[in-house]
């Protein structure tokens, strides 16, 4: 069997996991206590056309955190967002997963507010391991909003299901949101450790060569060397210091910037190169964007 699987309809998927055809062409969810375990589905890269949010429950045990915070043993929540590759790895055919997973293709939404809507919700590209951790009350919460999208097609569809379907989609969202949020709080502790590393990588970035190498550097690059996915580290920084990940990289411009303008002869051209600018009327453009005055404006008056 080929080790990537490409998974393009609802159908596809009901068929490859032995379960009866589907009663909707675009929305189903999955009973992972009905499923089987199938060698052939694990430890390869499988890639759906559908958003993807799947319950399982117990909570695996997280590596990537180590015991530094208290979370919810009930059931863990991923999200995946079309074309993400994941896999699935430890085959044990006597092991039974316990929850479900609701999968709908972005037809299904596309011509709703939710259509413009969900990619405001950036868990979608969140990694495996920052799933989101449920209590027990939360947990129930969830799964009757999937009951309540099951319902739904499992009756004669009209002309108010699918409204009905998407909006029970869009409040299950909205309260991943607040779960969530929830989540930033109880690992308060860890989240401090990983602000205090990211803002000596940032630092430590600007007081080496790495800029004229590189140019200014991304929220991806800092997220790599913290292992956590670019839009968790953004939502963490903004969750814990009101600001995102590119906020903070600006300012660390302009105060390196600051310095350079007030303590060198460097033209303004040096000083954008020095900072990994390729076009200084860029560099020139954010500094008066944070500061009200241009770089030439700013060493005159200093």
């Amino acid at each position: 069997m080929s080790d990537f699987l490409n998974i393009e309809s609802i159908s596809q998927l009901h068929k490859m996991l032995g379960y009866q055809k589907p009663e909707h062409p675009l929305v189903t969810v999955l009973d992972y206590s009905k499923i089987k375990a199938d060698s052939n589905h694990y430890d390869i890269k499988i890639v759906t056309d559908f958003y993807v949010i799947s319950l399982k429950s117990p909570s695996p045990k997280s590596v990537q955190y180590g015991r530094q915070y208290y979370d919810f043993e009930e059931g863990s929540i991923m999200f995946l967002s079309p074309k993400q590759v994941f896999s699935v790895s430890d085959f044990n055919e006597n092991n039974k997963s316990q929850g479900w997973g609701i999968y709908f293709h972005p037809d299904l939404i596309s011509n709703s507010a939710l259509g413009q809507k969900i990619k405001d919700f950036s868990f979608f590209s969140y990694a495996v391991s920052e799933a989101l951790h449920v209590s027990e009350k939360e947990k129930q919460i969830l799964t009757s909003l999937s009951a309540t999208i099951i319902g739904e097609y499992s009756e004669k569809l009209d002309e108010y299901s699918q409204g009905v379907i998407i909006t029970a989609i869009e409040q299950l969202l909205n309260y991943s949101q607040r779960f969530y949020s929830r989540q930033f709080l109880t690992r308060k502790k860890l989240n401090k450790d990983l602000i205090s590393r990211f803002e000596d990588l940032l630092k430590t970035h600007f007081q080496s060569e790495k800029l004229k190498e590189n140019g200014l550097p991304k929220i991806d690059y800092f997220a790599s060397q913290l292992r956590l996915s670019p839009n968790y580290l953004t939502d963490l920084l903004k969750k814990e210091t009101g600001k995102t990940a590119k906020e903070h990289i600006h300012l660390t411009v302009i105060s390196s910037a600051k310095y350079k303008l007030l303590n060198s002869a460097d033209s303004v051209k040096e000083i954008a190169f020095s900072l990994g600018f390729e076009y200084p009327q860029y560099f020139s453009r954010l500094f008066k964007s944070k500061t009200g005055l241009t770089p030439l404006e700013f060493r005159e008056v200093r």
